[in-house]
Parts: C-alpha cells; sequence; structure tokens
C-alpha cells in the first residue's frame, strides 16, 4: 500500500467518523461548535428543541448555493412578525426526523411546518436534505398528524424540474398530512424565482390567516441576536476573527483537523494554487483561466468529475463602498460580540469579529438584491425622499425589474443611488441577518483523478460586463479573485476591474492559497472503460470533458484493453482568440488515436452562427451509430439555451435516423436520462 492509498483510507476512516458523530468530536461546547457558529442545539431532537425554546411552527430549508437557506429564514422573520407565531427555523441536517408526527401532540399550540427544497443538478437532494429525503422515502409511515406546506427551488431546464420540493410534497400526502396552503415552485430558469417566492407567500399567508383565525400584524425587525462592541479587544488579540473561514482556522488547536479534514461546506482546506494560466489570446475580449490547486500536502481527494467549491472575499471597492452606504468605514476595525436573543438563531461566522472581517468574508454584498429585500430597508430611510422612491421601487415588480434587476445593481450601489450618496443608518445585526451569507461557488473540475492525483484543475470564464444603460461594471465575487490570482503570479500589467486581499486574514490565503472543498457529483465515465462516448460542452463547458479525455489517456498508459470511442463537441466564438485548451487536443488525440474526435463550432467566424448542435445534426448517423454500441452522452454547460438546443438536435436525430415520433423520441431521451446515459451538467 502506497502513502496515498493509505492517506486516502485515512480520509475516508475520518469521513465516517464524523458522520456518525454528527460533528459531536469536533467540539460542539456551551452552544458553540468548531465551525464558529455560535446558537447550536445540545439535541437533535425536534420535538425537545421546539419545546425548550417555546416554537410553535418550524421552518426547514434544504440548500446546496444558500438560496433557499435566504428564503427560508425571510420567510420565517415575516412568518413570527405577521402573526405572532414563535418560529424556529433549521437546517435539515441538524435534527432527526423519527418523531416528526408526534409534534402537534408533545407541542402545545403547534401550527405547521414549512419546507424549502432546493433541487441540485438533475433531481438530486442538496447534501443538506440528504438524509431527510432517504426518510421520507424509506422510514416515514405516519405523517398524519402533521400540517406543512412546501417551496421548492428549482430551475425548469432541467429534466427532473423542482424534483426535490415534489418528493417531499408527494411523500407528506401519501403518509397523511394535510397540505396548507399551495406547493409553490420557483423556477430559477426562467429567472422568477424572487416573483414566484412572493406570489405563493402572499397567498399562504391569506389562507392560514382565514384557516387558523390569526391576527395579522404590521411586519416589522424582531432582532435575533444583539450586536454589542468590545473596546477590550483590537484586531491583533488572538482570539478576534479578522475572515477565517471558521473558528477552527482562528484558533489552530487541531493542526491535523487543518490538514486532513474532513472537509465539507462548513471547513474547508486551505490549498495552495501551484499554477494558473491565461486561456484566451492577447486579441480576445474575454478572458478565461486556467488553475491547479495543490494537494501534495492533505489527503483531500477527488473523482474525476466533481466539483471543486471554492470559498471566495468579496472585491475591495465593494466592501469599500457597502461600509461607506451604512456609515461603517471609520468602524471598521472595531471589534464586536455577538448575544443571541433567540437561542434558535446562528451566524455563519466567529466571533469576536470587526465589521470589515464580515462584511469581506461572509456577506454577499455584490450580487442581485431582490423586492423583497430592498422593501425591509424602508424603515431605515434616511429621508422622506429617499423613503418614497424605495417604497415605488419595491412595490412594482415591472418598475423593479427594469430600474434594478436589469441593471445589475447591488444592494450598496442602490440605496447610494435612492439617497442620492446620504448613508443609511442601518443596525448591524439587522444587515447580518437580512444579507445573504457569501456562499462557496462550485467549478467542474477540468482534470483526471487517475492522472492528476494531488492536483484539481478548474477552467473559470471571467465575469465583467457593463450592463446597457448603466455606468458600472457587474463582476462575479470569484471569477474575479481567480483572475486577480492569475495576474498576479504572472506578474502581469493587466488591471483587473476590480481588486481583494490576496493575503487573507492573517496572511492565511499567502501565497496564492484559498479555502476549498470538493463536491461529490454524479456526472462520470461509464464504469465499463470499453463504452463510447459523446460529449457536449461548449466555453467552460468543456472542463469536464477535459478531464474525461485524460482519465481515458491515462487508461491507455495504463494498459487498459480496448478502450471506447470519445467524441467531443465543442463550441466558442473563435477559433484564433477564445478556443480553450486548443494546445492540447492534438496531444490527446495522438495518444487515442481513432479512439477520439473532435468536432468544432466557431460561432463568430463567419456570416451565420454555427452551435455544436448544429454539428450533432451533421453527424447524425454516427451519433445513432454509438448510441446503439451504448454510448453515454453528456452535456456541460449554459442550461437556459445550449441545452435545450442540444436536447432539440438529439430529438431531430432520433426521428431522422431512427424513424421516431417526436413523441416517443422525447420518450427516449427521458429513458437515457433515468438510467445514466445522458447526464447533464448545467447552470
Amino acid at each position: 500500500m502506497d502513502t496515498l492509498d493509505f492517506s486516502v483510507l485515512i480520509a475516508i476512516a475520518l469521513a465516517l467518523i464524523a458522520y456518525f458523530s454528527k460533528g459531536s468530536l469536533w467540539g460542539k461546547e456551551d452552544g458553540e461548535s468548531v465551525h464558529g457558529v455560535a446558537g447550536g442545539f445540545q439535541t437533535r431532537d425536534l420535538v425537545e428543541i421546539l419545546n425548550s425554546t417555546n416554537k410553535k411552527a418550524l421552518v426547514l430549508y434544504g440548500s446546496q448555493t444558500g438560496t433557499s437557506e435566504d428564503y427560508a429564514h425571510k420567510y420565517a422573520r415575516e412568518l413570527q412578525s405577521k402573526f405572532s407565531i414563535p418560529t424556529l427555523c433549521g437546517d435539515l441536517s441538524e435534527f432527526d426526523f423519527d418523531n416528526l408526527n408526534d409534534i402537534p401532540e408533545q407541542v402545545e399550540g403547534f401550527t405547521f411546518i414549512t419546507f424549502f427544497m432546493a433541487t441540485y443538478g438533475e433531481g438530486e437532494p442538496t447534501d443538506n436534505a440528504v438524509e431527510f429525503i432517504e426518510f421520507l422515502k424509506n422510514d416515514a409511515e405516519d405523517l398524519s398528524n402533521l400540517k406543512y406546506t412546501v417551496f421548492g427551488l428549482g430551475n425548469s431546464t432541467y429534466e427532473f424540474y423542482n424534483q426535490m420540493g415534489k418528493t417531499t410534497n408527494k411523500r407528506f400526502s401519501e403518509l397523511g398530512a394535510q397540505l396548507v396552503g399551495t406547493f409553490g415552485l420557483g423556477d430559477d430558469g426562467q429567472a422568477t424565482m424572487d416573483e414566484d417566492f412572493l406570489a405563493w407567500k402572499d397567498s399562504l399567508f391569506d389562507t392560514i390567516k382565514k384557516d387558523l383565525h390569526l391576527e395579522e400584524h404590521e411586519v416589522v425587525y424582531q432582532p435575533g441576536l444583539k450586536v454589542e462592541e468590545n473596546t477590550a479587544l483590537t484586531v491583533a488579540s488572538p482570539n478576534v476573527s479578522v475572515g477565517e473561514p471558521n473558528k477552527a482556522y482562528l484558533l489552530r488547536q487541531d493542526e491535523n483537523l487543518l490538514q486532513y479534514g474532513p472537509f465539507d461546506h462548513t471547513h474547508p482546506y486551505i490549498a495552495p494554487i501551484s499554477s494558473s494560466r491565461e486561456l484566451c489570446s492577447e486579441t480576445s475580449e474575454r478572458n478565461c483561466i486556467h488553475l491547479e490547486f495543490d494537494l501534495s500536502n492533505t489527503n483531500l481527494r477527488y473523482s474525476t468529475g466533481d466539483h471543486l467549491a471554492v470559498w471566495p472575499s468579496n472585491a475591495n471597492e465593494h466592501v469599500e463602498s457597502f461600509l461607506k452606504v451604512f456609515n461603517l468605514t471609520d468602524r471598521k476595525s472595531t471589534v464586536f460580540d455577538i448575544e443571541f436573543l433567540d437561542p434558535t438563531v446562528t451566524v455563519h461566522f466567529p466571533f469576536p469579529t470587526t465589521y470589515e472581517a464580515v462584511v469581506r468574508h461572509h456577506l454577499e454584498i455584490s450580487g442581485p438584491i431582490s423586492r423583497q429585500t430592498l422593501k425591509q430597508f424602508i424603515p431605515y430611510a434616511p429621508d422622506q425622499s429617499t423613503k418614497q422612491e424605495v417604497i415605488r421601487l419595491s412595490e412594482s415588480k415591472d418598475v423593479f425589474h427594469n430600474e434594478v434587476t436589469a441593471k445589475y445593481y447591488n444592494l450598496a450601489d442602490l440605496l447610494f443611488k435612492v439617497s442620492k450618496q446620504t448613508p443609511w443608518n442601518v443596525p448591524f445585526n439587522f444587515l447580518i441577518e437580512t444579507m445573504p451569507n457569501l456562499q462557496h461557488r462550485y467549478y467542474s473540475i477540468s482534470s483526471s483523478s487517475l492522472s492528476e492525483k494531488q492536483t484539481i484543475h478548474i477552467t473559470a470564464m471571467i465575469e465583467a460586463f457593463k450592463p446597457a444603460g448603466s455606468d458600472h461594471i457587474v463582476t462575479g465575487v470569484t471569477t474575479n479573485l481567480l483572475w486577480n490570482i492569475q495576474l498576479n503570479q504572472d506578474q502581469s500589467s493587466v488591471k483587473a476591474p476590480v481588486s481583494y486581499d490576496l493575503n487573507g486574514p492573517r496572511s492565511l490565503f499567502s501565497p496564492y492559497k484559498l479555502p476549498v472543498h470538493i463536491r461529490r457529483s454524479t456526472f462520470k465515465l461509464p464504469s465499463n472503460p470499453a463504452l463510447p462516448v459523446i460529449m457536449i460542452g461548449p466555453g467552460t463547458g468543456v472542463a469536464p470533458f477535459r478531464g474525461f479525455i485524460r482519465e481515458r489517456c491515462q487508461q491507455v498508459d495504463n494498459g487498459t484493453p480496448n478502450i471506447g470511442q470519445s467524441i467531443l463537441y465543442y463550441g466558442c466564438r473563435n477559433s484564433e482568440q477564445d478556443f480553450l485548451y486548443h494546445d492540447e487536443w492534438p496531444v490527446y488525440s495522438k495518444k487515442l488515436g481513432d479512439k477520439f474526435k473532435m468536432y468544432t463550432a466557431f460561432s463568430r467566424e463567419n456570416s451565420h452562427k454555427v452551435y455544436v448542435q448544429h454539428k450533432l445534426l451533421e453527424n447524425s448517423r454516427e451519433f445513432i451509430e454509438l448510441m446503439d454500441q451504448g454510448a453515454f452522452i453528456y452535456v456541460c454547460g449554459d442550461a437556459g439555451k445550449m441545452a435545450k438546443d442540444v436536447n432539440k438536435a438529439i430529438v431531430e436525430i432520433l426521428v431522422k435516423e431512427k424513424g421516431l415520433s417526436e413523441e416517443d423520441a422525447t420518450e427516449s431521451i427521458r429513458e437515457f436520462k433515468t438510467s445514466n446515459r445522458y447526464q447533464e451538467d448545467v447552470w
């Protein structure tokens, strides 16, 4: 057994211990975990928790990127304020559900449960909902005592749209629970998630007001925590967090935990970026970078096709703007503690800490805002004219879309615009409870775990554009952070539109390191290497397929017999500007010989645009022959248009080459997806 294999076994053992101990071995003590999330529960028993906290309604969420969590918390606060129902909001992974049906009988005055269920990938549960979904499918027997409602968060461009919300609603209904109001479906694919939620929530509130005979009150902010400045501490105090990912990195009491994990969405590995390079030519209008993360000093491992989650920080310019609009610039280094007024409230950062540390490392400050969020700032408007302008913008979804959403304003920019640069005096505890947490971003891994056992490669297109009619540049949080690292590593004279503190808290990220963890994926090569694969990935959608091809090249080097055909359909704008990894494909072709074929579509080189779906149609006969040989189809990239167009093209191929009706061809594709012979990794 070599050192690597032994390390992997150690990692598996640690992961199993963490799983079965539910985190108890990592130091939950006095309501505080090693991850720095205070206000935690000392038990997983829902009946016990509800009784001890005197809560009469329960809101639970399954969330992957933080959107479902954000909606759940906002909804829970409004439900509690509007109807005076003490409400507990929690992560599904924090509780056991064996006595779920006992809640109405054992918790006096209990009303109902609300589920916010996001769907990840092709109909999969989010990481924190896996056990709950398993309980519903396999262990739950009778839920007839319960009243419940569900809001699903999904994307209609996926085949299994809102599958987790539908599964939750279906199983609760089958097991006798009573649905309150209607089952809500939020559709990110149509960019209507916020309006879908507001319509569902307003309808639900009308229903429960009538059916539960509740008195309605004006919604006001009811703080669940208190911010207390601590002048005895400074940023130099060793127990003060200045942006560390969690308490483990602040206290550094267990170096094995930092080096060997287990690593997940609550505890990252600080990975060195060993190299990076620009993939687009100097004449290109766009930038795309390749980065390599070094795993040689940890047992963190991945499988080909997995995702790398990168934990970002906010750009200097956005941090400064946010601090300025809320009059915090002069106090940015002031240390504060948190006192929990509601024992069920949690925060996702270690404390004591500073205003700047929270804004830079823990709050989502540069993303789009919702009408619902803007409405919550009305009471804090600095003057009457500003208040009326905020009311005008937030009352109409059309006005809000045209004047806010379409112009990509973040919160600070919008508030400064409507107040004409007058600062807002908003309690920081309100900001902590209102602003979404800064979420890690997922990237398809573009290397092979077979050939790059101790390195992870990712491919990132830089997001930086100026919306029509706007005077500001919109920048992606993580891609511009990665770009800053690449420019610094290359000592480039190119200037990115925003800058970052690359050293990180107490130089934790120096030189060129970032917090990361692995998200396991079902987007995998067939277990039988002899089976053909058809890969369709324009732009950065080619990333996992670079990993797939490198895997098959390594299989050849390892002497694996009978490697299957690998067909890659790749598209970009121009063969001379943004043809990603253009120098590598001939090398792979030489290695794989006639087992590799690449079709390219360059959309802006001719008078008419050519896309990958056009190339599929041109090679329809070959496509069918490979499918008859058991080929797997993989699609990666844009969900909004490309994936739909590819799906449509395959329907056309089945109609043309197999003589199927369009309805039967569509059903065949559905069967391919169900059997995992048609896999998508789209966004």
